[in-house]
């Protein structure tokens, strides 16, 4: 039986109604064996909900009902969402508006790639998760390269019909921020033994050869575990870039935590690594909606002919799981899309197709 990836149009219950209706639906047996059901299982933990929804996942389709041992199976992932869905008969997935729906997730939020192996999502590092996932015997399944989550819009830019706008400025406001340039690039991520684009499964290109070679200087010095994220910038997208300080911009430094670092020690790791940052448009504090669209508008309005957009995301350190409400962009209207992508079949080195290094411009602006 085919699922269809769906947004949310059922209503979320109460955790007392999710138990009944998932039990009533399934005749109060096991979707897997047929034992008598003891628990109402959530397919994708409820936590994962918890954005958009302040109860978190209680909606009858990421339900299924399991007895005592079997609930144990799907809590340790050995259970997959999909066979749940399966025996239970449910046709349409229900994601987190923030998750891809063409990707496959374990019970913990996980993206399982296509080799059987699963990226760390979210909840990975999580004492409970990590503590129930190492007694089912499936840690040795992770790959460790994450992919750079999704950024969101701000209220205020111009997204496309397939990009989120984000959902809270709680992690903005009235805090320390800093904002800094949107580059039109490819995101690429750097560890001690291995480099990827933002697709994991993206193919190496004659494209990366500055940051392979770059990635090749510095990797023995980047901690285990740890990713330092920027912006590919050799190959010519829909801005041209002219004079830049470097054909790789850092953008942010994630530890072994999983936790990306504060702007100032990323400044810091920059400096002692030798690396160019992102350009900073802005640093300080906005305590409201209208201001901190004012104090953003007013530092992106010398770029805004040039460039994309701009990034604003907390000075401060914060969590994989924060990173929806703790980073966010601004697209500006009519910015146009690639019609050409290098890094693909036919692409090459050339003048009409490649940025150019030189001399940074004034005030940090790359272009």
């Amino acid at each position: 039986m085919g699922t269809t990836t769906t947004k949310i149009k059922e209503s979320l219950l109460t955790r007392d109604e999710f138990r009944e209706a998932v039990f009533k639906r399934d005749n109060y047996r096991c979707v897997n064996c047929h034992a008598e059901a003891q628990d109402a299982h959530h397919i994708l933990e409820r936590r994962l909900f918890l954005e958009s929804f302040e109860k978190g996942g209680y909606f009858l389709s990421n339900g299924a009902s399991v007895c005592g041992d079997c609930h144990i199976l799907a809590e340790q992932t050995l259970l997959s969402p999909e066979t749940l869905r399966e025996k239970a008969g449910i046709k349409e997935v229900i994601l987190p508006d923030r998750f891809y729906s063409d990707l496959i997730y374990d019970k913990w939020g996980n993206p399982v790639n296509e080799d059987g192996s699963r990226s760390i999502g979210e909840l990975f590092y999580d004492e409970s998760v990590q503590k129930i996932m190492r007694e089912g015997g499936v840690l040795h399944l992770f790959d460790r390269r994450v992919k750079y989550p999704r950024t969101m819009h701000l209220p205020w830019s111009n997204p496309s019909k397939d990009d989120k706008v984000i959902s809270s400025l709680d992690g903005l406001l009235g805090r320390p921020i800093v904002v800094t340039l949107k580059l039109d690039g490819e995101n690429q991520s750097l560890y001690h033994d291995r480099f990827h684009a933002r697709s994991l499964d993206s193919d190496s290109h004659p494209s990366q050869t500055y940051v392979r070679n770059l990635w090749g200087r510095i990797m023995g010095d980047i901690p285990e575990s740890w990713r330092f994220i920027g912006e590919n910038l050799y190959a010519y997208h829909s801005i041209r870039y002219r004079n830049l300080a470097s054909y790789f911009y850092l953008f942010s430094i994630w530890n072994e935590h999983n936790h990306c670092l504060s702007w100032n020690e990323t400044e810091e790791y920059a400096a002692l690594f030798d690396l160019v940052t992102v350009p900073v448009l802005f640093k300080g504090v906005a305590n409201s909606l209208n201001e901190l669209k004012t104090l953003l508008e007013e530092a992106f309005k010398p770029f805004r002919e040039n460039h994309e957009g701009y990034v604003v995301r907390t000075a401060e350190q914060f969590a994989y799981g924060d990173f929806r409400t703790s980073v966010a962009k601004f697209v500006r209207k009519n910015h146009v899309a690639p019609n050409r992508i290098f890094w693909r079949n036919g692409w090459y080195p050339s003048e009409e197709n490649c940025n150019s290094l030189g001399s940074p411009a004034e005030n940090g602006d790359p272009s």
